[in-house]
């Protein structure tokens, strides 16, 4: 991530130096120039289609998080609607062509992960427990220092091909049916959550597997009818079930929150995930 002073600039407001006087740019509020960053999207633009505004573009520009971004991350009625995050990514992001629901997830949560930087720094304070000895304690995380980006370039190693319209082909071991898959989006994250409230709420029986596969296969050996994905999908045996699963979280671009922790208690040391609370936009 690279960082910039935008003089050109300002919450999306152009202003330019000529039509200032050098006592008006004193004292002008726009004077004030909020920075921006620029983020490394861990799908380089790769998997998007022609036309979206990321296509071939390895990073996005986001601004600084202000105080009205810190107004969406108090509303109650969008932290209610679940779609609190969504808005702040919209907001920040100085390409508004650019839709928070149209990201790949990868590309998403390190837009949030930047924000969030921008906004309170990189040190995040995070109760966790000693893989050791199991004491609770407060540990202190550096953001920069944690996150790790996965470009996820082994795809050929692991047998999935990348088709010309971003997807991949991937064949099941046992029951050797290729299926094509797509990267999920913040549109597909979005239904697939309303999905399992849905459910939880109607008590029906929670399908989050099955639901996910449905949402990601776009075809079964070249045939594309929902009805036929889905009668594949139900009738997957577990072993080819597992195969998609864990091909398809390796050939995910996404970015990795993980750092070095030593236990107060016992002095045990470990590399770990960095636990994501809701301290992480609502700091204390």
């Amino acid at each position: 991530m690279s960082t910039r002073n935008n003089q050109d600039r300002l919450g999306g407001v152009e202003v330019q130096d000529s039509d200032l006087s050098p006592q008006e740019m004193h004292e002008s509020p726009l004077s004030f120039v909020t920075p921006t960053e620029f983020v490394d999207l861990p799908s380089r633009g790769r998997y998007y289609p022609e036309g979206h505004p990321l296509c071939g573009e390895e990073s996005v520009e986001i601004r600084y998080m202000t105080a009205k971004d810190e107004d969406i991350l108090s509303s109650q009625s969008l932290i209610k609607k679940g779609i609190v995050i969504d808005k702040l990514i919209q907001n920040v992001l100085l390409d508004k062509k650019v839709r928070t629901q149209d990201l790949l997830l990868g590309d998403k949560n390190a837009i949030t992960v930047a924000a969030r930087v921008t906004g309170y720094g990189p040190e995040y304070g995070s109760r966790i427990d000693c893989p050791a000895c199991g004491d609770n304690s407060e540990h202190v995380f550096d953001l920069n220092e944690a996150l790790k980006i996965d470009y996820a370039d082994n795809h050929k190693e692991l047998g999935a091909e990348l088709t010309d319209n971003g997807t991949f082909l991937i064949k099941l071991p046992l029951t050797e049916i290729t299926v094509e898959t797509k990267l999920l989006t913040g549109k597909d994250e979005t239904k697939l959550l309303n999905m399992a409230t849905r459910k939880k709420k109607l008590k029906l029986q929670e399908s989050l597997l099955t639901d996910q596969f449905k949402t990601i296969i776009v075809s079964v050996n070249g045939m594309s009818e929902p009805s036929t994905i889905n009668a594949v999908i139900d009738n997957l045996p577990a072993i080819d079930a597992k195969s998609l699963r864990d091909t398809y979280a390796e050939i995910t671009p996404n970015v990795e929150l993980s750092s070095m922790f030593e236990c107060d208690n016992c002095g045990h040391a470990e590399e770990v995930d960095v636990p994501i609370t809701v301290q992480f936009f609502w700091p204390k």
